[in-house]
């Protein structure tokens, strides 16, 4: 028996009634009360579930979707097969995620691909170096140019790896019956999402500083 069962009610109503009925089986009172707790319990399971879906925590299903776009609108989706998890960590890391800096478009894309991406800024010294230093020329590097003000060229790489890391496929050499592999049974929630280009366009646009233009280049 737990709170808020139908066994749980029952018990509770029973403690309530008259000691009329001292030790006997009382099957027609048991059917009563039985009936009025089964709805009660289905209450109460209901309400519960209701408290969970007030937090983005413990929200579920289409209740974290609408979470999503209560805060972001379309620009936070739920990736293809995505499952409740992984788009629960997103949508928390996008609430209190930095904007409008370097830092932050790097983060924006690193949380979606777990790859450093590579940011170059034309007019910063940092990036671009300069004579007889380290970076610049007459050493390995890039060209800053002037005529780039307010700009910066990304290089975003795509996830390593989607589908079921280090497991194969079935009937292949490295999984299957008879056969030592690290092969398994696996399910929806075991595959690691595919990060499309477009979330990637999206969660930099979102990140980068206002009246700014950021080139995106997307590479495997």
């Amino acid at each position: 028996m737990a709170t808020g069962d139908t066994q749980d009610f029952i018990a509770r109503l029973k403690s309530t009634t008259p000691r009329w009925f001292g030790a006997d089986i009382t099957p027609i009172l048991n059917a009563v009360l039985e009936g009025l707790a089964t709805a009660w319990a289905g209450l109460y399971s209901l309400y519960l579930y209701a408290a969970q879906q007030t937090r983005i925590r413990t929200a579920t299903g289409g209740w974290l979707d609408l979470a999503s776009a209560d805060f972001f609108g379309t620009s936070l989706p739920r990736l293809a097969n995505e499952q409740d998890a992984p788009f629960r960590v997103r949508i928390l890391a996008a609430l209190l995620q930095e904007k409008g800096t370097r830092l932050a478009i790097y983060n924006a894309i690193y949380q979606l691909t777990e790859r450093t991406p590579l940011i170059f800024e034309p007019m910063r010294p940092a990036d671009t170096g300069g004579y007889r230093l380290a970076v610049g020329y007459g050493a390995a590097g890039a060209y800053g140019s002037m005529s780039m003000p307010y700009q910066a060229l990304v290089t975003a790489y795509r996830q390593a790896s989607a589908g079921i890391p280090l497991v194969a496929g079935y009937g292949v050499s490295a999984g299957a019956y008879s056969t030592p592999s690290r092969s398994n049974y696996a399910d929806i929630g075991s595959i690691q999402q595919v990060v499309s280009d477009a979330s990637i366009y999206a969660a930099v646009d979102a990140a980068k500083p206002a009246g700014t233009q950021v080139w995106v280049q997307i590479s495997n």
